[in-house]
């Protein structure tokens, strides 16, 4: 199978133009594509997998990819999918983000000369002259068509800033910059970015002539991760530092049944065939598809012997194990009281509730365990002694935490 056709065996294609012309160059290996990523924060998330795992395919079957940083479309704000105005981030905070972003992606993406590519659109966007750009760019968009499109569509009701109603523009002649100068011929989204993207082919067209042939793929996702990589509210982080590797591998160890069959096609390595034999496990072995997933995703990000790791301590939860590699909080003598601690106190420190009366009633609804054991009584206390061994506490299904008396 060739590298366009396992795409879309995978799963992953939404919307193209040009199909038959985008297969061939893709399958030659001669597809120089770029994929953009606004830098908003200090790390990917688990949301920019699919982007991600994309690139390093592509660049596998012989295609070139460029790594587009926003540095300049950030300090405006994408606002599609989103209910308000993005916050505005310093020029200082956005070069920090994007040199985080460049670490992470050197994981999936070789980078270096005839390689892939790593560009920042503040190196044209912010010299770009206003009546310069109203007059070259401006001229070639319309209104109506912009305001037809899903992205500003969804924001009219709310209220849609003149800052953001440029960021189409800017996209657009992202495309436009790349196609000129870095011979970029075809641009990786979301499905939610569709027309923004349109809008960046029809620019290459309008200024450069029909037979400039520059194509738009999108990816059957959102381009933000709001779809994946979200737990309670909050990103599951590529940095160690901010999403542990545990963490990381229990997410995808806990996806829904109905999406691991989904998840494996979309964002591993894995063989179609292999991941085939997958979709035909009933019962338990769901459960040993979700640890392949889980396995597979945090080695991608994190390396092999912190997968093992993280793979090892899940395990040990249910059966007993050496738990040493779990997420683990210090607590100290001072912590304790007549050389105990009690387990309201205990939950609070280690992060899996945020105050006494909600570990109060987490206890009273059966939904905390110590070590294996469920607890029922809310004055339950553990000695030094035990603490020292450590105590492995549990909230619901998908929250732990070691405690250690240091």
């Amino acid at each position: 199978m060739e590298i366009y056709e396992e795409l879309v065996a995978r799963g992953l294609i939404a919307q193209v133009t040009d199909e038959e012309e985008i297969r061939k160059m893709i399958n030659a290996g001669k597809a120089t594509f770029y994929i953009g990523f606004d830098c908003t924060a200090d790390s990917l998330t688990a949301g920019h997998f699919m982007a991600l795992t994309l690139m390093k395919r592509l660049q596998m079957a012989g295609n070139r990819p460029i790594a587009l940083i926003g540095g300049g479309t950030t300090m405006i704000g994408d606002p599609s999918g989103r209910t308000d105005m993005r916050k505005m981030l310093t020029r200082e905070d956005i070069e920090h983000n994007a040199a985080c972003f460049k670490k992470q992606m050197e994981r999936f993406i070789e980078f270096g000369e005839g390689k892939a590519q790593m560009v920042n659109n503040a190196d044209w966007l912010l010299d770009l002259n206003y009546i310069d750009l109203l007059r070259d760019v401006g001229a070639c968009f319309s209104v109506n068509n912009m305001l037809r499109a899903e992205c500003y569509k969804q924001r009219m009701e709310r209220g849609l800033s003149f800052l953001e109603f440029n960021y189409m523009i800017m996209q657009s002649y992202d495309f436009y910059y790349l196609f000129k100068h870095y011979g970029c011929n075809m641009q990786f989204g979301g499905n939610d970015q569709w027309s923004n993207m349109l809008g960046g082919t029809e620019l290459i067209r309008r200024k450069l002539g029909k037979d400039a042939h520059a194509m738009t793929i999108t990816l059957l996702t959102d381009s933000n991760g709001n779809k994946m990589g979200k737990t309670a509210g909050n990103a599951v982080w590529l940095d160690p530092n901010k999403t542990s590797p545990y963490d990381f591998y229990q997410y995808w160890r806990n996806v829904g049944d109905a999406d691991v069959v989904k998840c494996l096609k979309m964002l591993t390595f894995l063989p179609l065939s292999e991941i085939a034999e997958m979709e035909t496990w009933t019962d338990s072995r769901i459960n040993t598809a979700k640890e392949i997933l889980a396995f597979e995703l945090t080695k991608l990000v994190h390396g092999e012997e912190e997968a093992e790791k993280a793979r090892q301590s899940a395990r040990a939860l249910f059966g007993g194990g050496d738990t040493g590699e779990m997420p683990t909080e210090e607590i100290a003598e001072s912590d304790l009281a007549d050389g105990a601690a009690d387990i309201m106190t205990l939950l609070v420190k280690a992060g899996l509730v945020a105050s006494k009366s909600e570990a109060r009633r987490n206890i009273q609804q059966g939904g905390v365990t110590a070590n294996d054991e469920k607890v029922s009584d809310i004055g339950k206390t553990f000695t030094a002694d035990e603490l020292r061994r450590g105590v492995v506490l549990r909230r619901g299904k998908k929250s732990y935490k070691k405690i250690v008396l240091k």
